[in-house]
């Protein structure tokens, strides 16, 4: 790989967007690994990762909201799944939807639930369960 294509420097997306039509004009194939590849392949991939800032878009701006979902986790399996390992039983989960509205509408009466949790740790909850059955049956 050339010095330019190797030294990838932090760009915003857009930058990516343009560095790689850059580096194809520059190569039609690429080194990975000693397997020469075509470089579109290799600048999806890191367009793809540059995409999703899970860290600094996500649990930079929602520490605190992040860490409840993991408690609301935790206490969901512990009602649900007494004595079992922490995880998702999806088929006592298949209500997303409405379970989310429930606990929307419940926390503008009350905020906190009967058992403590936040309503709205609740909706965060099923709003993320809705979202990745979703995307898990409509691969991006």
């Amino acid at each position: 790989m050339c010095d330019k294509c190797h030294n990838y420097p932090e760009k915003t997306i857009d930058e990516v967007a343009e560095y790689y039509n850059e580096l194809n004009q520059w190569h039609g194939k690429v080194e990975v690994n000693e397997i020469e590849v075509e470089a579109e392949e290799v600048l999806s991939k890191h367009a793809k990762r540059k995409a999703q800032p899970v860290f600094s878009g996500v649990l930079s701006y929602f520490p605190d909201a992040i860490k409840y979902i993991g408690y609301v986790s935790k206490v969901g399996n512990d009602q649900h799944n007494p004595n079992k390992p922490l995880h998702w039983d999806r088929s006592k989960s298949q209500d997303e939807p409405d379970a989310l509205v429930r606990h929307l509408i419940d926390h503008s009466v009350d905020p906190m639930d009967d058992d403590g949790i936040l309503h709205a740790g609740k909706v965060a909850w099923r709003a993320l369960a809705l979202l990745q059955k979703h995307l898990e049956k409509n691969p991006q």
